[in-house]
């Protein structure tokens, strides 16, 4: 395989991509949402909360948690405890549903943009082979969305930091269990919900029908990986390791065949086949 064919592919559909904006633009404004704005006006507002039926509600809450989640839980008062439960636990599927969103919403038009652009035709003349077409546009995929999460994750930890952690003997965000979720966990998850969007993309005959069928057919991949996520930090499941493992198995047996959606016949849209 050749690198720099790939990196061809992969630098010229992240060039699109910036220079499309009405399509960067209100993902960057949705990850903003998750990581910066709800996180930040939920923690303050328990903080201001004080002995109110809200922070009331969710200490009752924390006592259907694991016992090891509830010993870990810091704070000495109520509202404390409730803050670092939300920052540490409650807000963590944020970590899988935003990349996934991003990711499957660029690769759902990756293939099909092509023959809408009208450079197909160019892409499937050019000397790159298909796998090198189908990893350039995998990377393409899961750069952005990730990107946006890293970013996202790293303004929320300043966040919590300084909300929280004054409360709580000082900065204690990332905990470890979250560097397993975001280094770990995270990636496969992505990997394994493109390898279905891109083949979705090469099949379709439109991009409006790739979004809404990539749309169908993630949607159960979000909600289990919400789940696992969840899981993960939790402590159940297996662990975020395991939890790991398996999404990487099944993201690496999903993109050995989904490489096989690319072809040349597809990219001209000389083949529509299921």
């Amino acid at each position: 395989m050749n690198t720099s064919r790939m990196f061809t592919v992969l630098r010229t559909d992240l060039k699109q991509l910036r220079q499309s904006r009405d399509f960067w633009i209100p993902m960057l404004i949705l990850a903003g949402l998750f990581f910066i704005v709800f996180p930040t006006i939920l923690l303050l507002a328990v903080e201001r909360a004080g002995q109110i039926d809200l922070v009331r509600q969710i200490g009752e809450t924390l006592d259907v948690l694991p016992r090891q989640v509830q010993e870990a839980v810091q704070g000495d008062t109520p509202e404390v405890r409730a803050q670092y439960a939300m920052a540490v636990y409650l807000f963590a599927p944020l970590a899988v549903v935003v990349p996934l969103t991003i990711s499957t919403a660029i690769g759902a038009n990756t293939i099909v943009g092509e023959r809408e652009r009208g450079t197909g035709e160019f892409l499937a003349h050019s000397p790159a082979s298909e796998r090198e077409i189908y990893i350039g546009k995998l990377i393409a995929s899961i750069l952005p969305g990730y990107a946006a999460t890293l970013v996202g994750f790293g303004i929320y930890a300043l966040i919590v930091n300084t909300i929280v952690g004054p409360d709580v003997g000082g900065w204690f965000f990332p905990t470890p269990q979250w560097w397993v979720l975001m280094l770990w966990v995270v990636p496969p998850f992505i990997a394994l919900a493109l390898s279905v969007v891109l083949r979705i993309s090469a099949r379709v005959r439109s991009a409006t029908a790739a979004q809404q069928a990539s749309g169908l057919v993630t949607l159960p991949l979000i909600l289990v990986a919400y789940g696992q996520s969840s899981g993960s930090l939790l402590g159940v499941g297996g662990g975020g390791f395991w939890i790991g493992l398996v999404a990487w198995i099944g993201a690496i047996w999903g993109l050995a065949r989904g490489a096989r959606s690319v072809s040349r016949e597809r990219l001209l849209g000389a083949d529509h086949r299921a």
